[in-house]
């Protein structure tokens, strides 16, 4: 915690200790708090040349932006550095200059949840928590858990009947005590938050814990280092809770801030339209409405997103957008990212592809413009929603018969 300085309310601005709260005093839990830092200290100790020196390609190479002790253990466990890889034929296909992808499903669990997670067991250590519990429709699950087990914690997650099953295994598989909730995501979150008051557990969700955001910031920070620090026109990233879009946005304008980069990037905010109040607050630039969310995506499906002024804020200030895409434009985005690119994204990471294009088609990102999509998870989370969007496979008989006439269809053999 050498360069952090406090922790700051987004909605009435006050000012309070980093030790102290994990929401707003006065504004109560609505008050989502940030967690402010020493730029100029900051600047003298991360330097270019720091980093191009620094061993260790993990989040922790930006140990100085992140509100963990010095002498603090981290997993073990690989967190951040993922491949940013060119996909000129997947933008071809959008119809944008260039494109690349920063896969976030390479982590440790598969999604970009380790970020905030391992952030989260290094808190609870700190904090001399043994427990470490949240609510999720399952990516963060898995990832708190798994992140959990490798620290020597226990866990305990809450996920709605809706969460995949893939997910839950996963949770299962690291040891975790489950919790299947009978109810949607706001009735498992409810009932994390009373269970993490009434026995002191550590409180990992990252919709109002303002230390988790800062894990999910270093995505961001990659991508300006990856690129030699010269950022892309936009950076595209699905809207959930709000929490990833608002650590995307903080990070590009620490890199700013701090010299590293001379700019930073339009973000462009994707939000499934079945599940898209974030969009709505951003358009209206009214407060929160609810809505029940409605969308196969179910690692965004957040009808009350608790850190959407965060959100909304960031992207204001990124100059960037926001931009609701349908259901059917989700699974054929999870197919034509597989197809023209190699990465198997799950549905609310290919969301922001599918975001991308729309975006393109309606002007909002120019045609010559340059892009990073962030592929937030591994389609392997959610094999359902994958099969939904290829279908099945081709039956053929031992002896081989109408393979010839399958392999003509496909254009895979001369007529």
């Amino acid at each position: 915690m050498e360069f952090v300085t406090g922790l700051r309310c987004v909605f009435c601005g006050g000012d309070y200790p980093a030790k102290r709260h994990l929401t707003c005093p006065r504004c109560g839990i609505e008050g989502i708090l940030d967690v402010q830092y020493d730029y100029r200290a900051v600047a003298r100790r991360l330097t270019r040349r720091v980093l191009a020196k620094r061993a260790g390609n993990s989040q922790w190479r930006y140990r100085e932006l992140l509100p963990v002790r010095t002498e603090s253990a981290v997993p073990d466990l690989a967190v951040g550095w993922t491949p940013l890889t060119a996909a000129p034929a997947l933008g071809r296909h959008i119809g944008i200059a260039s494109l690349m992808l920063k896969d976030d499903g390479r982590n440790a669990t598969g999604s970009m949840k380790d970020r905030a997670s391992a952030v989260g067991v290094v808190k609870a250590r700190e904090a001399r928590r043994k427990i470490i519990a949240c609510a999720s429709t399952g990516n963060a699950a898995s990832s708190c858990a798994g992140m959990a087990a490798s620290m020597g914690l226990k866990s305990v997650i809450f996920v709605p009947e809706r969460a995949p099953e893939p997910k839950v295994t996963q949770l299962l598989i690291f040891g975790a005590t489950v919790l299947r909730v009978r109810g949607s995501y706001e009735d498992a979150f409810r009932l994390c938050q009373q269970a993490c008051e009434r026995w002191g557990w550590y409180n990992r969700n990252s919709g109002i814990n303002p230390y988790l955001v800062e894990g999910k910031k270093t995505v961001g920070l990659e991508i300006g280092e990856q690129l030699g620090w010269e950022v892309p026109d936009w950076v595209a990233v699905s809207v959930g809770d709000g929490c990833t879009i608002a650590g995307v946005c903080k990070a590009f304008r620490e890199l700013q801030t701090l010299g590293l980069t001379a700019r930073m990037p339009r973000v462009l905010g994707v939000q499934a339209e079945g599940a898209a109040p974030v969009t709505a607050c951003f358009e209206s630039g009214g407060t929160l409405v609810p809505v029940a969310p409605r969308t196969l995506a179910d690692s965004i499906a957040v009808g009350v997103p608790r850190n959407w002024k965060k959100a909304v804020l960031g992207v204001r200030d990124s100059g960037g957008a926001m931009i609701n895409v349908t259901d059917e434009e989700i699974l054929d985005a999870m197919r034509y990212t597989g197809r023209l690119a190699g990465v198997f994204a799950e549905p609310a990471a290919a969301t922001a592809v599918a975001g991308l294009r729309r975006a393109v088609a309606e002007g909002v990102v120019p045609r010559r413009a340059s892009a990073v999509a962030i592929i937030t998870g591994n389609g392997l989370k959610d094999i359902r929603s994958a099969k939904e969007a290829v279908g099945e496979p081709f039956e053929i008989a031992p002896d081989g018969g109408g393979l010839e006439e399958i392999l003509r269809s496909r254009g895979l053999v001369a007529l």
